[in-house]
């Protein structure tokens, strides 16, 4: 933490430069861009039934993918399933033995047959283009088009020192390099692209983005099939804020009932309901003014702030009132206008003492460091500037509005019928109290008891349940299984779930993609599932998770994106609690870590321990 992005890219990217010493097939390294800690913004499936799974790699990685990452805010495309196009030259022993061919003439045959034409060395002093003639007034450009383009062509090269061609001794084909990672739509295999944002990149807008570049390359991608429906991170952003918004009015509605309720007067209510959001806004306006954004600790911090809000709007408003209802009792000729700014003058000290005391409280999140600061800070900072904002709208605004509509207003001397009431309950509760002292003390033990004795079982978590249509399903295999098996079992496993009431899709990659992020072999993989919106939530979820644990032998953890991501961020892994072992001796190592999962498995609420980090 504290560390200039850029300026340590600039380091790692000057020594790459010295990462020369590497086998011929390989490709220089590549550092991708920074990513975001939630980065994965769609999921993209690419499928055809014309055209081959290498042609469709072909269209990704010349069309689809620079398109892409043209959108603003996107860093990243990763690809799996990708078939890099080859000719391949697939020798027979047999055929090679019976004709007195060696293997070594035919790598030399297939070497040297991509360098057939007399433009070679134009090609290798100007790479791309073949050189020029210069004539009297023209210059003409010369490309150097090989002669071989197809496996074919290939095949009737002559195998050196011999008259004999490749395709007599060898099965010459288009081909592609051996997978380290595969994609699995519903319709068979395919290829998938995740999109990943830079950081603080707005995820609706880069979504948004992604839709648009996808409606311009459909019309010229005739004969494939874009699925965009496999992952969209927005489709939980809108869906949170589509319930945001009916709670906000919900809310509205019964605040405006209850103030008006008990106070008696509705230009209170009216005066509490304007105060309220204008403090939030104004938060949420610091917010972005101090560089951030409205996420979800954003959200929730604002949330928490809410009841100082309320409180902070209600007793404004109350102090003004309860003046006025004194002026009418006594019957003084107190102007209006004074009574509200000395109601204002009257509240300002104990205001501005319990907003401190409350900033005060908050403090130790801003001194937390790590992973857990950075992440629980924007929570802090919108808690302590909606405090900020309320205590500056009830000294400012409230009393504003109040000369507008309450200055000449004559209020009836009573308080409202459900105050009274709760008034004469407490007052009777209270009187009872004090003559049982020790009735009362004895009560209020038992209810602490009681609370105590019931909290382990309340199923506090210091993360909320995302419920999230899009589930990550991870699944691990034993080290050394084959891609072949991997692909079987992810198939078996996402047309059974697909079959599942209110699932309304499935997907899997197996592996690594290219430029991509994870570090895995082909004994990894991950099922994307999508719930149908208007399916029962839970009992869908309880369903995946008996149908993931009927594939036994696998490591596997059933969760939303969301909810994986920021348990990563905080613990540093992908695992709800990981415990750490340090040491040199590989074996004992092993050993200890086996102890260790042994000793949490009889653990109740423990599913599937594990150990990770070592072959």
């Amino acid at each position: 933490p504290g560390t200039d992005l850029m300026a340590a890219r600039q380091m790692v990217q000057e020594r790459l430069t010295l990462a020369y010493a590497l086998p011929n097939a390989s490709k220089p390294p590549v550092m991708i861009q920074p990513l975001s800690a939630t980065s994965r913004v769609a999921m993209i499936g690419l499928s055809s039934k014309d055209v081959s799974l290498i042609d469709l790699s072909v269209q990704a990685r010349w069309t689809i993918k620079p398109r892409l990452l043209g959108v603003p805010g996107v860093a990243n495309v990763a690809v799996w399933g990708d078939r890099d196009r080859q000719l391949q030259v697939q020798i027979d022993p047999e055929r090679l033995r019976a004709r007195g061919v060696t293997q070594s003439q035919i790598i030399q045959t297939t070497g040297n047959s991509l360098w057939i034409s007399p433009l070679t060395f134009l090609e290798a002093s100007f790479p791309g283009t073949g050189g020029w003639i210069d004539g009297p007034n023209q210059r003409l450009e010369i490309r150097h088009v090989l002669p071989i383009s197809a496996p074919q062509d290939l095949a009737r090269v002559t195998v050196e020192g011999r008259s004999l061609l490749l395709g007599d001794v060898a099965n010459v084909v288009e081909g592609h390099p051996p997978l380290i990672g595969d994609a699995l739509l519903t319709d068979g295999p395919g290829l998938l692209l995740v999109v990943e944002k830079l950081p603080g990149a707005n995820t609706l807008e880069v979504a948004r983005g992604v839709e648009t570049a996808l409606a311009e390359l459909r019309p010229g991608l005739p004969g494939v099939k874009l699925d965009s429906a496999i992952f969209r991170s927005a489709s939980f952003i809108e869906m949170a804020f589509g319930n945001l918004g009916k709670a906000l009015v919900i809310a509205a509605v019964i605040a405006v009932v209850i103030l008006g309720a008990l106070l008696n007067d509705w230009r209170a209510a009216a005066i509490s309901l304007v105060v309220i959001p204008l403090a939030l806004v104004a938060a949420s306006a610091a917010v972005g003014y101090a560089g951030g954004t409205l996420n979800t600790m954003v959200l929730a911090g604002l949330v928490i702030a809410l009841v100082v809000v309320v409180d902070d709007a209600i007793i404004g408003v109350h102090a003004v009132l309860r003046r006025l209802r004194r002026r009418r009792e006594k019957g003084t000729a107190e102007s209006g206008i004074r009574i509200i700014v000395e109601s204002a003058l009257e509240i300002r000290g104990p205001m501005l003492y319990a907003t401190l005391i409350l900033l005060l409280a908050v403090v130790p999140v801003f001194l937390m460091e790590g992973l857990a600061g950075a992440f629980f800070r924007p929570l802090a900072l919108s808690f302590a500037l909606a405090l900020l904002a309320a205590m500056v709208v009830a000294m400012t605004v409230t009393p504003a509005v109040g000369l507008l509509l309450l200055r000449d207003t004559v209020l009836d001397r009573r308080a409202a019928p459900v105050v009274r009431w709760l008034q004469h309950r407490y007052d009777q509760m209270l009187a009872r109290t004090i003559n049982a002292p020790r009735t009362a003390f004895l009560t209020a033990v038992v209810m602490v008891g009681g609370g105590l004795a019931v909290w382990p079982w309340l199923g506090q978590s210091l993360l909320p349940s995302f419920k999230d249509r899009f589930l990550r399903i991870d699944w691990v295999g034993a080290p050394g299984t084959s891609h072949p098996a991997m692909v079987r079992m992810m198939t078996l496993a996402s047309r059974e779930l697909r079959s599942l009431p209110g699932v309304s899709g499935a997907y899997a990659h197996v592996g690594r993609a290219v430029t991509g992020d994870q570090v895995v072999d082909v004994n990894a993989s991950q099922l994307w599932v999508s719930i149908e919106p208007r399916a029962d939530y839970d009992a869908t979820v309880a369903a995946i998770q008996t149908t993931v644990d009927g594939y036994p032998g696998l490591a596997r953890s059933v969760q939303s994106y969301l909810t994986d991501r920021i348990r990563e961020v905080l613990a540093g892994a992908s695992h709800s609690i990981v415990v750490r072992i340090y040491g040199k001796k590989r074996d004992v190592l092993r050993a200890k870590a086996e102890e260790v999962r042994e000793a949490l498995a009889g653990i109740d609420g423990i599913v599937d321990p594990r150990v990770d980090g070592y072959v």
